[in-house]
């Protein structure tokens, strides 16, 4: 199984995500974060599960779905993955990832 290694930048995505939806629902922000970080699990078994979004000279760029949001990741081996950021469907993701 592939080591999974989560960003600061991917971090402050799921921090700003929580905070966003807990100014209404506290309960809706802690299940929406929560669900993308278990979804983002399945990774670490099947890497090549989500879309292939571009190549990059250390690893190609994927897309996993998560109900409106995007978890961004690179597979940099076969055993280590690297989670960019997580971005609202609504959200132009070519301004956010290098």
């Amino acid at each position: 199984m592939a080591e999974l290694r989560w960003t600061e930048e991917a971090y402050q995505w799921l921090r700003d995500i929580y905070n966003y939806i807990a100014t209404d629902n506290p309960t809706a922000a802690q299940r929406v974060v929560s669900g993308i970080y278990e979804k983002a699990q399945i990774l670490r078994r099947f890497p090549e599960i989500g879309h292939k979004y571009r190549d990059e000279e250390d690893g190609e760029i994927r897309i996993l779905l998560y109900g409106h949001y995007r978890i961004a990741y690179q597979i940099r081996s076969a055993s280590i993955i690297d989670i960019l950021g997580v971005f609202h469907g609504a959200l132009d993701i070519d301004r956010y990832l290098p």
